[in-house]
């Protein structure tokens, strides 16, 4: 919302400069973005007047004139400009001033002939022919502004106007408008409020003689006021008000169109003005619309509506849609006669619908959308019709037609003062309290605070504490500090548990991701998921960006597919990444879907494969005390290669899986070096954390290490053989290392030598070597007997 000062200026007199009022009015709640000066980069620009023009000497275009500035001596200005004449009164750039873009302009000749500055243009001033209607557009700006030679042009146009941003926040519409931002501005320093009760003469007969209201959907359209005009004469709208449209960000059109914007920007009531010819029957239905239904709307575009949207309708067709434009068919033209001002409140929210359903937002629809004030529609438009007769726009009929269809209730609250301190640290009388509360504009009746109806945030309490906190300031609250029970800071164990496994991923040189929560129902098949498979049932995306974004994901495994290409197609050729990612599940009997916390691993490059992944997932367990875990090899997953793939167990747990990617799924993703990947999930790796870890002494006798070599089919994984030893061993075998896997010569076909390194230790004597090898045969035998595994 920009606000012009000088417009600022009709309701409250502010003595503070644009730095001060802007840092006021921050810290009292209404936040600036910014400002700025309008001419601030136009200096040494003043009036000038052409006494003299001869034509060049050394051009057939170029005119030598000759203007005086109102100082002791005439200048000599050479122009290309064919529209002045003698007498005229122009906008004249002297030597060294400057102009908007950064533009300095100095004497210099011109063909031979000194000009010593130049005769400006609308562009050369930031201007355009809807600031001024009567200039030419691409000639010298004639002036016919009250004015004298010497003036400054800045003082002459109204150039010198700060207009101040702000950024209003959705629950304060009542300050989209300057009426609303005069009354923050008068609370914040203390000033009067002066507001204007718009007064009408009318006498140009009665309206309810031509025109007829009826709503339909007391719901979607609380309110409808019309008044209408006669007569209307088509013209530009007079400087003052050109003036502070442009500053607010608005293009002048005419005096009919400019006063419905005026109005809106003064009041934060948008309004539309139809002309009546074109309403049929004389009568305007609030209505839905009907399916099937075609508007063609004020930028000439066809609508297709449906039964959500609400309309304004005539007797037989939409005219306008309710809230975001009028419609083409009752557009005002140079042959309208008599106009209809509509000044109406709608639903926010089907607004806001229809609105983003047709792909066209607009100031009206912004505003509505936030929930307007039902109680400011005749103000507006009263105020509308003052400014037809102010301006000599046409005449207004007497009464005005006011369909209050569901009428708001007087909000009400008790002011408690010792609540409001408590809360906010103050020790504040309850008349200051109530002065801040009269100075928004709330009334009291006894100890109750009526809240106005154009202050639809106020619910609570602590709402009303927050009214006298920003204005009495909180930058003059103390610090307290705070009484009563309070709980310790920290991190939960989940959330220690996941630092942790970040911790781990960082050290062993996995890099962090995070990819959205949403995704596409394609990348599904990108990772060749069976057409009966689970996780094909997702959430799907109500109002989503783009069918990119539709589904809330089940898996996170294209999520870590997609950044690894990316990293692919930037030439990025060792890659390690890890993301903690979310992925939801639809949950029986739930609304709500069943979110699960899933760790994602991907890498390729020169120091990624198959066993350098496990080694990491291996030392994570560790790290995360997880022990018991066993690699199961598997094919039944059609996203991994089915040779180089294994389900992931502790104990009964199964803890996720990993291995390549299936080859075909790369392909997909335009991944053409090989790939692995893991997706381990949270819930269970947390269900398998052993206890917390206590001290345990060096061993006091010295272990035995023994080496084995065994034969056994090529089917018999080296885990099966590792479960049998330990099973074997009892609590006499420490540990055991895979450290060989050999076929070849001297092995059977379909066999295959597997060699281990045995630790062997007693915990209350030392071992001698015939214990060791009672041991070993031990194992040997029950290898032999549980895997037809012997001794190489």
């Amino acid at each position: 919302m920009k606000l012009s000062r000088e417009w600022l200026g009709e309701f409250t007199d502010i003595k503070a400069t644009d730095k001060q009022f802007s840092d006021a009015l921050t810290l009292s709640g209404s936040k600036v973005e910014g400002w700025e000066i309008i001419g601030e980069e136009i200096t040494g620009v003043v009036v000038g007047k052409v006494l003299k023009i001869v034509r060049h000497e050394n051009s057939d275009h170029m005119w030598v004139c000759t203007v005086d500035l109102g100082k002791d001596a005439p200048v000599t200005i050479v122009t290309g400009a064919q529209n002045i004449s003698k007498d005229d009164l122009v906008p004249v750039a002297v030597d060294g001033s400057t102009l908007p873009g950064g533009i300095t302009i100095h004497t210099g000749a011109l063909r031979g002939v000194e000009s010593q500055g130049m005769l400006c243009s609308l562009k050369e001033l930031g201007l355009d022919i809807h600031d001024y209607p009567y200039a030419i557009e691409n000639g010298i700006f004639i002036l016919q502004e009250p004015c004298k030679t010497g003036d400054d042009i800045k003082a002459v146009l109204g150039l010198n106007d700060s207009v101040i941003e702000f950024e209003i926040t959705s629950n304060r519409p009542d300050c989209l408008s300057v009426i609303g931002l005069a009354r923050e501005s008068a609370a914040t320093f203390g000033t009067e409020l002066s507001l204007h009760k718009p007064h009408v003469s009318g006498g140009a007969g009665d309206i309810s003689d031509f025109l007829q209201v009826e709503i339909e959907d007391s719901k979607l359209c609380p309110r409808y006021t019309a008044k209408m005009v006669k007569n209307i004469k088509i013209a530009p709208s007079p400087a003052w008000m050109r003036r502070r449209l442009r500053a607010s960000g608005v293009r002048p059109i005419n005096n009919i169109v400019d006063i419905t914007n005026y109005v809106m920007l003064e009041y934060g009531q948008p309004m539309h003005a139809f002309d009546y010819s074109c309403v049929k029957g004389g009568k305007i239905v609030v209505r839905r619309a009907v399916e099937g239904e075609v508007l063609k709307t004020l930028d000439d575009k066809d609508r297709a509506i449906s039964p959500e949207m609400l309309v304004i309708a005539d007797a037989h067709d939409p005219i306008g849609l309710a809230g975001v434009m009028g419609g083409g068919n009752s557009e005002i033209t140079e042959k309208t006669n008599t106009i209809v001002f509509e000044s109406a409140n709608f639903n926010g929210t089907s607004v806001r619908k229809t609105a983003i359903a047709l792909g066209m937002r607009t100031d009206a629809s912004g505003r509505f959308e936030k929930g307007l004030d039902p109680m400011n529609t005749v103000p507006a438009a009263e105020r509308a019709c003052e400014l037809i007769e102010l301006l000599g726009a046409g005449e207004v009929l007497d009464g005005v037609i006011d369909i209050v269809a569901a009428s708001p209730k007087e909000f009400r609250l008790p002011l408690e003062p010792g609540r409001i301190n408590a809360l906010l640290g103050t020790d504040l009388d309850r008349y200051f309290m109530v002065k801040v509360l009269e100075k928004l504009d709330f009334t009291m009746d006894g100890n109750m605070i009526c809240v106005p109806s154009f202050r639809s945030d106020i619910e609570h309490y602590a709402d009303i504490a927050e009214e006298v906190g920003r204005f009495y300031g909180y930058d003059k609250i103390e610090p307290t500090i705070f009484s009563g029970t309070t709980t310790r800071g920290g991190f939960s164990p989940k959330q220690k548990f996941e630092r942790e496994i970040s911790s781990v991923c960082r050290g062993m040189g996995y890099f962090e991701v995070m990819t959205y929560s949403f995704g596409s129902k394609t990348a599904w098949d990108k990772i060749h998921l069976p057409e009966k498979s689970p996780l094909r049932k997702a959430f799907v995306i109500q109002n989503p960006l783009g069918e990119d974004t539709s589904v809330m994901r089940t898996t996170a495994l294209p999520s870590m597919l997609d950044v690894l290409a990316t990293n692919l197609a930037k030439r990025n050729m060792d890659v390690k990444l890890f993301e903690l990612a979310t992925i939801y599940l639809p949950a029986d009997g739930k609304e709500l879907a069943d979110e699960q916390m899933i760790l994602t691993l991907g890498a390729f490059g020169k120091d990624s494969g198959f066993f350098e992944l496990k080694g990491c997932i291996e030392a994570l367990f560790a790290a995360l005390r997880i022990k018991n875990v066993r690699f199961e090899a598997v094919s039944d997953n059609p996203s991994y290669h089915p040779g180089r793939y294994a389900k992931i167990m502790s104990g009964g747990t199964v803890l996720g899986v990993m291995g390549q990617t299936h080859p075909a799924v790369a392909d997909e993703y335009g991944l053409s070096v090989g790939v692995y990947t893991a997706e381990l999930a949270l819930s269970a790796m947390i269900s398998c954390v052993s206890a917390e870890p206590t001290y345990k002494p060096l061993p006091r006798f010295p272990a035995m290490t023994r080496d084995i070599a065994v034969v056994c089919d090529s089917s018999v994984t080296a885990a099966a053989l590792t479960d049998t030893m330990y099973e074997a061993g009892g609590d006499y075998l420490e540990n055991v290392r895979l450290f060989d896997v050999y076929t070849g010569t001297g092995i059977p076909e379909g066999k295959r030598s597997v060699a281990f390194s045995l630790t062997i230790r007693a915990k209350d004597q030392t071992l001698t070597d015939e214990h060791s090898d009672e041991i070993v045969k031990s194992i040997l035998t029950k290898l032999e007997k549980t895997h037809g595994a012997v001794i190489r």
